[in-house]
């Protein structure tokens, strides 16, 4: 069974970091790309990092330049670092994985990770 193991999640100050982590098992298939998506209570789920199995990556534009996306290839592992983090950055973090198998694509989620960025 895929899974999909997210942690890092926290309460930090403004301008504080974290890393969010998120390990996956039971891959038997290609990976596109795996990406960090985030919600807050009563809005839309929002994509905010993503990188490919190429190491392309693509980022929400407001945290360019704060966030980093990157992957251990070797632990099926996508980390996000979060740097000079905003309140407005709080919210749910999931983890997502976009693979093909079978010839369909397909996305599995992570159960999320609550970030809540306060003084």
């Amino acid at each position: 069974q895929v899974q999909l193991a997210e942690s890092g999640g926290g309460l930090v100050q403004p301008g504080g970091s974290v890393r969010l982590s998120c390990a996956a098992s039971g891959i038997f298939f290609s990976i596109n790309a795996m990406g960090w998506y985030r919600q807050a209570p009563g809005k839309q789920r929002e994509l905010v990092a993503i990188i490919t199995s190429g190491d392309s990556t693509n980022y929400e534009d407001s945290v360019k330049g704060r966030f980093t996306i990157s992957r251990d290839n070797a632990k099926n592992t996508v980390y996000l670092q979060m740097d000079s983090l905003k309140p407005e950055d709080t919210g749910v973090y999931y983890c997502n994985l976009d693979y093909t198998r079978w010839g369909r694509r397909l996305n599995y989620w992570g159960q999320g990770t609550q970030v809540t960025v306060s003084s």
